[in-house]
C-alpha cells in the first residue's frame, strides 16, 4: 500500500529551486529584480566562474531591518503583495521563493541596512541550514552573496554549460534588465577583463534610446524609429529599426510588459505582421518595445520564472502593436538605413588599403619624383611651372542631361547626375552622394501602387489584342486556375487552355508592356509551391510583389535625366521606398564628410 507523506522543508525548497533557479543567470535575475523593487538607483553585479563559484549583487535600495532579514529567507514571505491579489502585481518579484530556494542549494549570505539605521544586519543560509542574524557594517542598501551554487544538488552541475556560456547568459539578463530601467546605473564584473557599465540615463525617450544604443549598437541608434501607440488603457513605446537594418537571427529583439522582460509569441507575431514584406525572408528586424497595461489586464503568474505573460484582451494588444509599428514605418517614408552607406565606405576603404593608394614614395607629401628616361625634352621644366590653367575647365564636365535647378539639391534624394552601368543612378544632395538601384526602387513604387489600387477596389486592366498562350506543367495550370479570382483582382485575367497551358487575356495596366510569358511562369511556380499555405491577403501581396518585379524598370535600361529625377521624386513621396519588395535597400547614401575622410581631406 502506497503511503503518502509530507515532504520536508529542505526538499520542498530544492524542488522550488529546480523550478525557479535553472542556471546562475536565473539567480542574477531574481536578485537584481529584488534590488529594483527596493528602489535602487545603482546596482553592481559580480560573477566568478560563470556564476557557479560566486555571485554577488550590491544595491543602494531601501534595505531591510533585522526582523525583515530573518523573514526574507522563509518560503512565500514577501513585502510585494500587500493585499494577496495575484492580479495586482506592480513589482518585479512577488512569489517570495527566490531567496529560500537559493539558500537551499548554495551558501547564501545577505547583508542589509535601512537608510536611516545606525548599522546593518547579516544572515547566512548554508544549503538550507539557517544561521542567526548578526550585526554588519555596510552602506545603506543590500549585498547578496551566493557561493558554490548547486553544491547541495551536484547532479544539476552536469547540466550546466561552459563557464563562458553561463557568463554570457548572465550578461544577457543584466542587459535586458538595464534596458527596462534606463534611470538605474548598472555595473557587471565577470572573469572578463573589462567590466560592463551602463550609466544612469534620463527618464525620457532620449535617455531610453541612449541606453538601448549602448546595448544594441550604434547602428541601432542611427536607424531607430520611435514607437508610440495608445488604445484605451494600453500603451506601447520604445524603438524599432528601419526595415533595411536587419539580422540573420532574433538576438536583437526585446520585449517588455510593464517593465518586465518577456518572451511572447503574440507580440512577436504582431511585430512580424507590422514589418510584413519590408524585411527579407529569413531575416529579423531589430527592436525594443515596451507594452504597458493595467495590472488586472495581464497575468504574469503563468511561468515560475515570470518570463511569460497572458493578456486578458490579446486581440486589442496585437492590433495596438501592429498599428503603432506600422505607423512609424510609414512615417519614415523613403528613409533607408545609414548602415548601407557605412558598409559601402568601408568596402571602398578596404579597396584603397589593398591597392596601396596613398602609401609609398608616390603618395608622400613633398616627394622628390625621379626623372624619367622616357620624358620628352622640357617635360621636367613644365612640371615645375605654375599650374594656373587648372582654374579654368578643360572640358564640359556636366552630364548630358536637361538642366536641373539647384533646389533639387535640397531634396532628400537630391538631383540625378549620372547613370552607371545602365543600372545605378548617382544623385547629389548638399551634403552627400546617393546611389540608387533603379530596378529595386521602381519595383517598390509599382508594388505600392498595386497595393493602393487593391484597397481602392481593384487594379485597372489592359486587354491584349491576341491572348498570350503560356505553356506550363499540369499542376501549375491547376494552381493558376484555382487562383484566377485573386489574380483578376490584381488585373491579370487568364483561363486554362487545355491541361498544359493558360490563355492570358488581360494584364495589369500598371505594368505597361511586360513579358507576359516570364510573369505567368514565375507566378505559376510561386502559387503552386504555396498552394493553400498562407492567408488570402498574404497571397495577394506576394503575387502583387512578383508582378511589380516584372513591371519595373529593368537593370540595363538607359534613363534620361528627367526620368531619373522623376524616379527620385516618386521615391521621396512613397512609403517604404527605401527597400525593395524583397527587403533589400534601394539606395545607399554616402555622407560628404565620410567621403572626405576616406580621401584624407578631413580628420
Amino acid at each position: 500500500m502506497t503511503v503518502i507523506r509530507q515532504l520536508g522543508p529542505e526538499t520542498v525548497n530544492r524542488i522550488a529551486a529546480g523550478e525557479v533557479i535553472e542556471r546562475p543567470a536565473s539567480v542574477i535575475k531574481e536578485l537584481v529584480e529584488n534590488a529594483l523593487d527596493a528602489g535602487a538607483t545603482a546596482i553592481e553585479v559580480v560573477a566568478v566562474g560563470g556564476g557557479l563559484s560566486m555571485l554577488r549583487v550590491t544595491d543602494n535600495g531601501s534595505g531591510m531591518s533585522r526582523e525583515d532579514l530573518a523573514l526574507a529567507i522563509e518560503r512565500h514571505a514577501t513585502s510585494k503583495l500587500s493585499n494577496d491579489d495575484l492580479f495586482d502585481i506592480v513589482t518585479m518579484g512577488f512569489r517570495g521563493e527566490a531567496l529560500p530556494s537559493i539558500g537551499s542549494i548554495a551558501r547564501l549570505s545577505i547583508s542589509s541596512r535601512l537608510r536611516d539605521a545606525a548599522e546593518g544586519a547579516r544572515i547566512v543560509v548554508d544549503c538550507g541550514a539557517k544561521g542567526q542574524v548578526s550585526p554588519a557594517g555596510l552602506n545603506p542598501g543590500s549585498i547578496v552573496d551566493v557561493r558554490e551554487l548547486f553544491s547541495a544538488t551536484p547532479a544539476r552541475l552536469k547540466f550546466m554549460r561552459s563557464e563562458r556560456a553561463e557568463t554570457q547568459a548572465i550578461v544577457e539578463i543584466v542587459k535586458r534588465l538595464a534596458m527596462a530601467h534606463p534611470v538605474v546605473a548598472f555595473e557587471l564584473v565577470t572573469d572578463d577583463k573589462a567590466p560592463l557599465r551602463f550609466a544612469a540615463q534620463t527618464a525620457d525617450a532620449d535617455g531610453q534610446l541612449q541606453r538601448l544604443a549602448r546595448i544594441m549598437g550604434r547602428e541601432f541608434l542611427d536607424d531607430a524609429l520611435a514607437i508610440d501607440g495608445k488604445r484605451g488603457a494600453y500603451t506601447v513605446g520604445g524603438f524599432a529599426a528601419l526595415p533595411t537594418l536587419h539580422r540573420n537571427d532574433a538576438g536583437q529583439q526585446f520585449l517588455f510588459v510593464n517593465s518586465r522582460p518577456v518572451r511572447d509569441k503574440l507580440l512577436l507575431g504582431a511585430i512580424r505582421a507590422a514589418y510584413g514584406d519590408l524585411v527579407p525572408k529569413g531575416r529579423h528586424p531589430m527592436f525594443a518595445l515596451f507594452v504597458s497595461v493595467p495590472t488586472d489586464a495581464v497575468d504574469v503568474n503563468v511561468h515560475p520564472a515570470k518570463t511569460e505573460v497572458r493578456f486578458r484582451e490579446p486581440g486589442e494588444i496585437r492590433s495596438l502593436v501592429i498599428n503603432a509599428v506600422r505607423r512609424a514605418l510609414e512615417a519614415a517614408g523613403h528613409r533607408a538605413s545609414v548602415f548601407g552607406g557605412q558598409q559601402t565606405l568601408q568596402a571602398l576603404a578596404r579597396g584603397v588599403a589593398a591597392n596601396g593608394v596613398g602609401s609609398g614614395p608616390w603618395g608622400q607629401t613633398h616627394a622628390t619624383y625621379p626623372k624619367s628616361q622616357f620624358a620628352p625634352p622640357g617635360f621636367g621644366e613644365a612640371m615645375q611651372a605654375p599650374l594656373a590653367g587648372l582654374m579654368a575647365p578643360s572640358a564640359d564636365a556636366s552630364a548630358n542631361t536637361a538642366e536641373t535647378g539647384p533646389e533639387l539639391l535640397d531634396r532628400p534624394l537630391g538631383a540625378a547626375r549620372a547613370q552607371l552601368h545602365e543600372t545605378y543612378i548617382v544623385a547629389q544632395t548638399r551634403g552627400s552622394v546617393i546611389i540608387v538601384d533603379q530596378h529595386a526602387a521602381h519595383e517598390r513604387l509599382v508594388y505600392e501602387r498595386m497595393k493602393a489600387a487593391l484597397i481602392e477596389g481593384g487594379i485597372k486592366r489592359q486587354g491584349l489584342l491576341i491572348p498570350e498562350i503560356v505553356t506550363l506543367e499540369p499542376h501549375e495550370v491547376a494552381a493558376l486556375e484555382d487562383a484566377a479570382p485573386e489574380l483578376a483582382e490584381l488585373g491579370l485575367s487568364l483561363e486554362a487552355f487545355g491541361t498544359e497551358a493558360v490563355a492570358v487575356r488581360e494584364t495589369p495596366a500598371l505594368l505597361g508592356q511586360t513579358d507576359v510569358q516570364a510573369l505567368v511562369k514565375d507566378l505559376a511556380r510561386d502559387i503552386a509551391a504555396d498552394r493553400g499555405k498562407t492567408a488570402l491577403k498574404s497571397r495577394l501581396e506576394a503575387v502583387a510583389s512578383r508582378m511589380a518585379c516584372h513591371g519595373s524598370v529593368r537593370a540595363g535600361r538607359r534613363l534620361t535625366a528627367p526620368e531619373m529625377n522623376a524616379l527620385l521624386r516618386e521615391m521621396e513621396a512613397t512609403p517604404f521606398s527605401g527597400q525593395c519588395n524583397h527587403g533589400r535597400p534601394t539606395y545607399v547614401e554616402l555622407k560628404l564628410g565620410d567621403i572626405e575622410r576616406l580621401f584624407g581631406r578631413r580628420q
